[in-house]
């Protein structure tokens, strides 16, 4: 074989084997999530670039759900890449209640094995972030704390949510998702509870953030911003 042959032979080989190993670490490692949707708004919003830690629950094998070690369980408040148990499309949520916990919703109010949620206004700069459609839905943002590490959750008053649920008992295995942007977001109260091999990773941090209201230039603001 002529030498410009194992050149460029090698070269390709090079190159399909960083592209291999790209994809093995993208599976298994660690990856990023582009979000074009506002369920978790205020938190996340449209256009962001969030980076998942997909071994934070356990290494996986590289494209597939079988795991090679535990991991650490997801806990209350944890922000999670899971596939839905509906269809199968990636989601990311928080995680409201674990296996054990009962879990109500009362007006909006969530309560978990009976302890009510505590709420408080915020600043406006929750809403002030927000896509200019949202921001036209008279949005209201509080402070939730109580039942995990405070974060904050935007209600939507115009927009027909259940804002009401029985109590439910989480089996052992499963987890309850919600959005934080309660009143838009197909979480548990629509697609039911989340089974632990379905949960891909945590989503740690926005890795970068484009604006689909400004042509898409970056939101310089969020850049690296760290998500609880």
């Amino acid at each position: 074989m002529p030498a410009t042959h194992l050149r460029r032979f090698a070269e390709y080989r090079d190159i399909a084997l960083f592209l291999g190993l790209m994809c093995v670490f993208r599976s298994a490692w660690a990856d990023w999530m582009v979000v074009p949707t506002g369920s978790m708004n205020p938190t996340i919003i449209e256009g962001d670039r969030v980076l998942v830690d997909k071994h934070a629950f356990g290494l996986r094998v590289p494209f597939t759900r079988t795991h090679l070690t535990r991991g650490d369980d997801p806990s209350r408040g944890d922000i999670v890449v899971f596939d839905s148990p509906a269809d199968g499309t990636t989601l990311i949520k928080r995680v409201a209640a674990i296996p054990g916990d009962t879990i109500a919703l009362d007006g909006e109010r969530l309560i978990v094995n009976g302890t009510t949620a505590r709420y408080a206004t915020t600043d406006g700069s929750a809403i002030a972030g927000l896509p200019a459609r949202t921001r036209a839905a008279a949005p209201q943002a509080l402070l939730e704390s109580g039942l995990a590490p405070p974060h904050r959750i935007l209600l939507l008053p115009g927009r027909p949510a259940p804002s009401t649920m029985a109590p439910v008992t989480v089996p052992d295995g499963m987890y309850f998702m919600l959005g934080d942007n309660r009143d838009n977001s197909a979480d548990s109260r629509y697609i039911g509870f989340v089974p632990r091999e379905r949960i891909v990773g945590r989503a740690r941090r926005v890795v970068l953030s484009l604006d689909p209201d400004d042509h898409y230039l970056p939101r310089l603001s969020r850049t690296l911003q760290t998500l609880d």
